[in-house]
Formats: C-alpha cells, sequence, structure tokens
C-alpha cells in the first residue's frame, strides 16, 4: 500500500541559534559541514564575520545569533550552507549553528503579525511551534542590538 502525502507539506531543516530552534525550507539548504578555519577581514557589513572555503569556493558567513537572539555566536558546532537568492542571483551562505540539525516535514503556516520580515511562518513539528525563516531576508537584517552592545554567547 502506497502512503498518501500531504501536498502542502514541505521539507524544513531544524537547527538551532543560541537556546532557541528555527527551521528553513530544506530545499535551499546544501550542506552542513564542520567548522572550518573563518577568514576574517576588516569590512562594514553588520552581520558578516568572514569567509570559509568549502569545496574551492569562498562563502561568506553570517552571525544570525545577533539578529535572533541577541547575542553573537562565540561557539558552535557546524555550518548551515545554504543558497541565497535575491533578483536574479543565486550565491551560497553559511550561518553557524549549535547543536545538532534535523529534517521534519510540516505544513508551514502564516507567521503571527509582528514577525520581523525574516520569518517567513511557522511549522509545528512534534510538540514545538517554530519560526520559518527566509535567509536573504535574515543576512540583511540589522543586529537586535548595536554591535557594541551585543552580548558574547556563554561558552562551556
Amino acid at each position: 500500500m502506497m502512503a498518501v502525502t500531504n501536498p502542502a507539506s514541505t521539507s524544513f531543516v531544524l537547527l538551532r541559534v543560541g537556546e532557541r530552534r528555527f527551521a528553513f525550507p530544506a530545499n535551499i539548504v546544501t550542506e552542513l559541514a564542520p567548522p572550518v578555519r573563518l577568514h576574517t577581514f576588516p569590512h562594514a557589513s553588520p552581520l558578516l564575520t568572514g569567509v570559509i572555503v568549502r569545496r574551492a569556493r569562498i562563502i561568506p558567513v553570517y552571525d544570525a545569533g545577533s539578529v535572533l537572539t541577541g547575542k553573537r555566536m562565540m561557539s558552535h558546532r557546524f555550518y548551515l550552507i545554504a543558497r541565497r537568492e535575491f533578483g536574479k542571483a543565486t550565491e551560497l551562505s553559511a550561518i553557524p549553528v549549535d547543536g545538532e540539525c534535523e529534517l521534519a516535514t510540516g505544513e508551514m503556516q502564516p507567521p503571527p503579525p509582528g514577525q520581523p520580515n525574516y520569518v517567513t511562518g511557522t511549522v509545528q513539528v512534534r510538540d514545538e511551534m517554530l519560526d520559518v525563516l527566509d535567509l536573504e531576508a535574515l543576512v540583511t537584517s540589522q543586529p537586535a542590538r548595536s554591535a557594541g552592545e551585543l552580548e558574547p554567547e556563554a561558552t562551556a
């Protein structure tokens, strides 16, 4: 017997940034990469922390923690590498991720009123309601507070 799937269901990669979990549409995620050397350089982009070299490509790394939790990501277990789409252009970008990631399927609901523009909806996974993030809107957002006021994430 063939399983019937809900055509409105979508796959999401669930990830942890700080103490919170979020979801990205799985179709934009290309890989979870182990922590590698982060190359830093002087720049004026508020969320850009540097670049990594992965599979002979230079990939910008964005500190999503400063937007999502108000704290800089001082340590992480992986880089989530995903495709950013802006206009007709596509670029790989990475964000540091704490803890394990998992794949889940669910039906995306509209975001509650008053959510930031980088939250495109919510998805329920078991008993947890997670914000679904738009990578392009997220990496072009301003940090939750000015860079000088951001608290470093506690490291254990």
